[in-house]
């Protein structure tokens, strides 16, 4: 059931409308707030479009270098579970040869 939760972004009161924990929902807007306070002062002015455009891109930044390290750490992991399969298969084949051979 959907619930409002109000928050403070950047200055301004927002009421957002969710399904989510309305504590979860404070936290997201805690990091936004947080994420245009820095690049408020990394941009030298107060123009909330730029300073939302300058925010979003370093949280979508964030969010793919996180994707692209859980890219690798599925591709790693997938080459180890491979990698282990080879070595069981090759444990097994040669306990049946030795089974076979006595």
């Amino acid at each position: 059931m959907a619930q409002v939760v109000h928050v403070q972004i950047h200055g301004q009161q927002y009421a957002i409308r969710s399904d989510l924990d309305p504590q979860y929902i404070g936290e997201l807007a805690a990091f936004l707030d947080e994420r245009m306070r820095l690049a408020s002062q990394e941009l030298g002015t107060v123009d909330p479009l730029k300073v939302s455009v300058v925010a979003a891109m370093n949280v979508v930044d964030d969010l793919f270098r996180a994707r692209a390290d859980a890219t690798g750490a599925e591709g790693r992991v997938l080459a180890r579970t491979i990698e282990i399969e080879r070595l069981v298969d090759a444990v097994l084949t040669d306990a049946r040869q030795r089974v076979a051979n006595s």
